[in-house]
């Protein structure tokens, strides 16, 4: 017989985590503040990907920095089978769409670099927005083979109201132009896209945001049990189903299009 855990436990253990990942991300902050080196051809011609992989690009959060992907990062570069770089856009941001068209110059400069048709897309946070917006707006999906977004709001969070000064925040509510826009048909978009949600994500609210639900987009929901906000980005359980994402068309564990798993 299996253990019961209260959901008030559950609750109180990932807000632990939480917390740990916190501090550590905290300490780890300053190392991401500049944007990462870009590879030069030779290096990129030794990582370029086993098996025609296609380079994966990091995108973080409101706030944050390329620091929160360490972990992340380490895992889907392990065995060197396929080039990962992460991208910082600029922290005085204040247009999400400005940034996702600095994504798709990023992207046609790295696919320019790597030899590669295609990239995979791994956002955490506001970093799925933008990563979406580029796909499903301004036709990233010609580039973008698959879409991964940890903790996103996709229909809109309405956490902190008092945050609602700054431009990002507001463009981040349900109500905003943005998610309008986002919720406009997008017929024949060939992204595959990948949703990582947890129901113990605080900055979700409600959780179920995470979630992408629209008619057009090939979309598959991973529920996260246990995990928060910031733990979605480092959690091995998460870095490892991320990879499986990656690695194949539809992974074990990972439900295809119209239905949900989760992952422990």
């Amino acid at each position: 017989m299996g253990l019961c855990i209260p959901v008030s436990g559950a609750a109180l253990r990932a807000g632990l985590l939480e917390m740990v990942v916190l501090g550590g991300h905290l300490l780890l902050y300053p190392t991401g503040v500049y944007q990462e080196k870009r590879s030069t051809c030779r290096e990129t011609a030794q990582t370029s990907g086993a098996g025609g992989r296609p380079p994966v690009l990091l995108l973080h959060g409101f706030t944050d920095n390329r620091s929160v992907f360490v972990l992340l990062r380490r895992a889907l570069a392990a065995g060197r089978l396929r080039r990962v770089e992460t991208y910082n856009y600029s922290p005085f941001t204040r247009d999400l769409r400005v940034t996702a068209r600095d994504l798709a110059r990023y992207v046609e400069e790295l696919c320019a670099r790597t030899g590669h048709q295609e990239v995979d897309l791994v956002g955490h946070s506001l970093g799925g927005l933008v990563g979406r917006y580029y796909v499903q707006r301004l036709g990233g999906d010609r580039r973008v083979r698959t879409l991964v977004t940890l903790g996103t709001p996709h229909s809109g969070t309405r956490f902190a109201p008092f945050m609602n000064v700054h431009p990002l925040v507001r463009q981040m509510r349900p109500e905003s132009a943005v998610m309008a826009e986002l919720r406009a048909p997008a017929p024949g978009c060939r992204t595959r896209c990948v949703a990582f949600w947890s129901e113990f994500d605080q900055l979700m609210d409600p959780p179920g945001t995470a979630r992408i639900e629209h008619p057009d987009l090939q979309a598959e929901n991973v529920q996260v049990i246990g995990i928060g906000h910031l733990a979605l980005a480092a959690h091995p359980a998460v870095t490892s189903a991320v990879r499986r994402v990656l690695d194949g068309p539809v992974p074990t564990g990972v439900a295809r299009p119209g239905g949900a798993a989760s992952v422990a």
